[in-house]
């Protein structure tokens, strides 16, 4: 369906507009970096068009897309054989009609609804519990995807490509090689590519520093692509390769936006030249098998830290919400003040706190203007930085399957999301780049929430580069 191209001229100009709100909370705004908004922001317009708009390579993007999914498919023979089997109501065989078994159905009834029957018994997209499926389908496929990505790095099948995206990052920006090279990574990796440039982490400036924690903050690691895409598929068949290709766009971004907001003063020391992995001669690598098994095990730290940060925040999410409920029933107070207070509160939650705080930055994508459904794309993007992306990519996957949200809507707002760019990511990364270099820690804490600032910025940059190349067409979203 085909909607107004001043959507389209709204997102061009969001991209300007968010590097204008950045140069507001630079740290010195009489530095503006020049070459690296204008080569930036040109890397993502011209990726864009050619993801976008480009046959040959929207082709490859869903070659790609294809080859994902035939991967995140045989990642859940593993947890099919663990849950159940082939028709197992957990994890269904796509070629088989899913129905629970025994124990499946004694399960459900006890996480479930007890006493609501089950249509057939067989999870239909009327009735998807995208809780389950989050629990019993998605975190194992962390777990594969991790080993899997150990095992290619094993193979040195990954550092050829980060090395060609370091080169054009640094040719095209003119920044230092050590925050390409972890930009590059973090398409891949997460927290894991500030180890490919740890030699270098103890002489950087504040502004690599910066870059490397917005770039950790800006993006997705690989070992989660598989996480996102499964709650979208049904209806957004191209996803794995647009959260490929949103991974990847959002780099060039957050260079943008951190030299914006922390500019660099001084001369980096890897200042043109994208230095090589080292490699401890001593140290004996491991063997492939070796590789998979440690990649497994840290998936399985990964899922259980993802599903231990979901089950508090949302906890507690819950817990101030209904403190707020409490006094939104003031309302029906005979005390005039309290009646006040109640009816304040009878509009407050969390989540329409922070729609409120994000919908002018919300708005600067292009989204829609139809007022409902910009307010929710502002609740979902909102929620993220205290919820994570997770509860909002469920939300938006059940709007998408009963058709309350329109495709264009669909695409921006899976572009935002697609990093992570919230408060329960603050300690993995600032903690994890300070424990590889220490003496460090201050300057690296110090950055912590300017970088997170600048990653929000970077996510809202990338879905405004899919809203000007969005014009309508279904395939986009592979319908």
């Amino acid at each position: 369906m085909s909607h107004p191209l001043y959507l389209n001229l709204i997102s061009f100009c969001g991209i300007f507009a968010l590097c204008f709100i950045a140069w507001l909370s630079s740290e010195n705004r009489r530095l503006i970096p020049w070459k690296v908004i204008i080569f930036g922001i040109g890397l993502q317009l011209v990726m864009g068009l050619l993801i976008f708009l480009f046959a040959p390579t929207r082709q490859f993007i869903l070659g790609l897309n294809d080859a994902l999914n035939a991967i995140l498919d045989a990642s859940e023979a593993g947890a099919r054989f663990m849950l159940g089997g082939g028709n197992s109501a957990f994890v269904p065989d796509p070629e088989l009609m899913v129905g629970p078994g025994p124990a499946g159905r004694w399960i459900y009834r006890a996480v479930g609804t007890p006493y609501v029957s089950v249509p057939g018994d067989r999870l239909t997209p009327d009735n998807l519990n995208f809780g389950f499926i989050f629990a019993f389908r998605s975190l194992p496929q962390v777990v594969f995807f991790s080993a899997l990505i150990a095992l290619l790095y094993r193979m040195g099948v990954i550092q050829p490509v980060v090395q060609v995206f370091a080169r054009l990052f640094r040719a095209t920006m003119s920044i230092s090689g050590a925050e390409s090279l972890s930009g590059a990574a973090n398409i891949f990796v997460g927290i894991e590519s500030a180890i490919a440039v740890k030699p270098f982490l103890a002489d950087m400036t504040r502004s690599e520093l910066c870059a490397i924690l917005t770039c950790c903050f800006g993006s997705i690691a690989s070992t989660v692509l598989a996480l996102y895409s499964s709650l979208l598929r049904p209806t957004f068949p191209t996803i794995t390769g647009h959260l490929m290709s949103a991974s990847i766009l959002t780099i060039p971004a957050c260079f943008v936006m951190a030299k914006l907001i922390v500019p660099e003063t001084d001369v980096p020391k890897t200042l043109g030249k994208v230095p090589t992995e080292e490699q401890d001669p001593n140290q004996k690598k491991p063997s492939p098998i070796d590789s998979l098994i440690v990649g497994a095990w840290d998936g399985v730290r990964m899922a259980v830290g993802i599903a231990a940060v979901v089950i508090a925040i949302l906890g507690l999410v819950a817990l101030v919400n209904t403190f707020f409920a409490y006094l939104a029933n003031l309302a029906a107070s005979d005390n005039p003040l309290l009646q006040l207070i109640g009816n304040i509160f009878s509009v407050i939650t969390l989540d329409n706190i922070f729609g409120v705080l994000f919908l002018p930055l919300t708005f600067l994508t292009g989204v829609s203007l139809d007022w409902q459904e910009l307010w929710q794309a502002s609740v979902l993007i909102g929620q993220r930085l205290l919820q994570t992306e997770i509860p909002s990519y469920l939300r938006l996957a059940q709007l998408s399957a009963q058709g309350l949200i329109s495709d264009r809507a669909i695409l921006i707002i899976s572009y935002v999301l697609c990093g992570f760019a919230h408060i329960a990511s603050f300690g993995i990364f600032v903690g994890g780049l300070a424990s590889l270099v220490p003496e460090r820690r201050a300057d690296i804490s110090a950055i912590g929430w300017k970088a997170l600032w600048a990653a929000t910025l970077a996510t809202y940059m990338t879905g405004c580069i899919a809203g000007v190349f969005d014009f309508g067409n279904p395939a986009i979203l592979g319908k």
